[in-house]
């Protein structure tokens, strides 16, 4: 009982956009025919074709390309969609200089994408809500949902809380073990460096930048700090963490990254019982797959809020429960009309309601919303859901077909010696910080929320196949996604090739963006050498000759991105940018319904 049983899916490479997500699909009960690369049909969007046609369900196809709102020339692969987009931009604010991601982030995105617009089309034609057949998605788009906290804080008209300056994790200790630091208060950060002799002075200045780190992707640090880790030894930084209650991971190699999930990145689980009511109130035909499905939400941070916004566009009612007096992170500079414009990006569109969910008067209230509900999705602590009485065990006895899902950071597979299951955490602990920097940079977790953006749009997935397997299955479902599962696709590729006796790593320079006159460009990966042989007659020239340039001698570049707030402005992408009534940017939906 899986929720593609008895689908059979057609898929197109090219491989980069659509080999993410075919063990997804087989876990999900899909059966794949993938066409050899080279000899897909033509589609309206893109090279890339996932056509899914299911016995009552209809047929659904979605097209995936690099460039669906950015020109084909800004957008031939990888490296030019996170040049064009603002990702290099983002993930090099720590090194002071754009930097590529040597994973293929804005495909693997793009590719889950691709798989939620046929679980999402399948299930609206089951629900009989929408008769959408054909759906495009693109890199391009999947790289600016995944910018989008950065881009509304970056055209925002206040200024950003702490300025952003080159600097960050991960520190090293004595014997030369690079760690990762965790602290969510100041009192364990300030326990922590007092532990280990470091100045006060460099404390208290070095905890906004550290603590707005998930924000800025830059944590311009005092540099007392680092040489008090340098001074001292690794064992000595655990037991400083153990006795301030921070928390502490090494940079581990992906030679010790953990056995990825054979059932992909997500666990759906159906109830035993059946459902004897209907599921769902019938609802008039509509334009969106999700149309007349509510979703709880108790989010906070990243991961649940995002996978709840994507439910959102695709046509559900999100209701967001928040703590008394509303979320602290409404008001997260900058803000445009005092409303946090990070936390628009992510809760644009949902309604809110306030519940003291610690109250047993609260538990009851949430418990009551849950069973009018279709989905019920959170990413609380482990154990918190079932201290409160609002598990999925509770949550089914007041309705049984809900579909419940926690999204978390470790799953059901704590691994040895796991840290909290936060982004940076999880990234060090399962060798993201070693797959996203090429051999000739020191391994280090992006300071972009690569797992926390992932996580949420896996949750989504999770959540949509739910969907469709209680619609199809008429039983209530418990699904989960979790960090982990994010760091294990997203390092699949680097696996791989290890498995296939390759190096893991990308070679040095890879993907890093050359100098111009008035910027940099990035060629395209296939570009990339002879681009870089050509480069010294053309690094004079302005940027938009040098690529000019480049493309004359047939070679694929693009410029890259390095002010966010001149991106609306922008001919590649500006249009595609729009404003909500705070005034707050606003990146196009990952979909087109076509």
């Amino acid at each position: 009982m899986r929720p593609l049983e008895e689908v059979d899916i057609e898929v197109s490479a090219p491989a980069a956009l659509t080999a993410p997500s075919l063990d997804t699909l087989r876990a999900l009960g899909a059966r794949i025919d993938a066409t050899p690369a080279g000899v897909s049909p033509a589609a309206p969007s893109g090279p890339a074709r996932f056509a899914a046609t299911g016995r009552r369900l209809g047929e659904v196809t979605a097209y995936t390309a690099w460039a669906d709102v950015l020109p084909d020339a800004d957008a031939a692969d990888e490296a030019t969609v996170q040049a064009a987009t603002g990702m290099m931009h983002v993930h090099g604010r720590r090194d002071g200089a754009p930097r590529g991601l040597a994973v293929d982030y804005a495909a693997t995105c793009a590719s889950v994408l691709s798989v939620q617009g046929l679980l999402a089309g399948l299930l609206g034609r089951a629900r009989g809500v929408s008769g959408a057949v054909e759906l495009g998605t693109g890199a391009d788009r999947a790289a600016l949902l995944t910018l989008s906290q950065y881009l509304a804080a970056a055209n925002a008209p206040e200024a950003e809380a702490v300025p952003s300056a080159p600097g960050g994790p991960p520190f090293t200790s004595s014997c030369g073990t690079a760690f990762e630091l965790e602290a969510l208060e100041p009192g364990p950060w300030a326990r922590f460096w007092r532990a280990l002799g470091a100045p006060e002075d460099a404390i208290r200045v070095g905890w906004r930048p550290f603590q707005f780190r998930y924000a800025t992707a830059c944590a311009p640090l005092p540099e007392p700090l680092h040489a008090t880790a340098r001074a001292v030894s690794w064992a000595r930084v655990r037991q400083a963490a153990a006795s301030s209650g921070a928390e502490v991971c090494a940079v581990y190699p992906l030679t010790g990254h953990p056995a990825a999930r054979s059932g992909g990145p997500w666990t759906v689980t159906p109830r035993d019982e059946p459902v004897s009511a209907p599921i769902d109130h019938a609802t008039p035909p509509a334009a969106l797959p999700l149309a007349g499905l509510t979703v709880l939400e108790a989010g906070r941070r990243v991961q649940a809020p995002l996978a709840a916004h994507l439910l959102g566009l695709l046509g559900a009612d999100v209701l967001r429960i928040e703590p008394p007096g509303g979320d602290p992170l409404r008001g997260m500079p900058p803000c445009c009309t005092d409303v946090s414009a990070r936390w628009l990006a992510l809760n644009r569109g949902k309604r809110a309601l306030e519940i003291d969910i610690k109250s047993p008067a609260g538990q009851s209230e949430l418990r009551e919303l849950a069973a009018g509900a279709s989905v019920f999705l959170h990413n609380w602590a482990p154990g918190k859901a079932e201290r409160f009485g609002l598990d999925a065990e509770r949550l089914a006895s007041v309705n049984p077909g809900l579909v419940y899902a926690y999204t978390s950071g470790w799953a059901d597979r704590p691994l040895p010696d796991a840290p909290m299951g936060t982004d940076f955490m999880v990234q060090a602990r399962t060798g993201v910080g070693e797959a996203a920097r090429p051999v000739d940079e020191p391994p280090a977790p992006s300071l972009m929320t690569l797992l926390d953006v992932l996580g949420g749009l896996l949750g989504a997935g999770a959540v949509l196949a739910g969907l469709l397997l209680r619609e199809r299955a008429g039983r209530g479902v418990r699904v989960e996604s979790s960090l982990l599962g994010a760091a294990e696709l997203l390092t699949a590729p680097a696996v791989h090739r290890a498995a296939g006796g390759r190096a893991q790593r990308r070679p040095a320079g890879f993907r890093r963006p050359l100098p111009t006159a008035d910027g940099w460009l990035a060629p395209s990966d296939a570009a990339s050498r002879t681009a870089a042989a050509v480069f010294p007659t053309l690094r004079d020239l302005p940027t938009d000759q040098a690529v000019a340039a480049l493309r004359a001698r047939g070679l694929s570049a693009t410029a890259v991105t390095t002010d966010l707030a001149a991106l609306p402005a922008d001919p590649r992408v500006g249009a595609a940018l729009t404003r909500d009534t705070h005034g707050s940017l606003v990146v196009p939906s990952p979909w087109r319904f076509l």
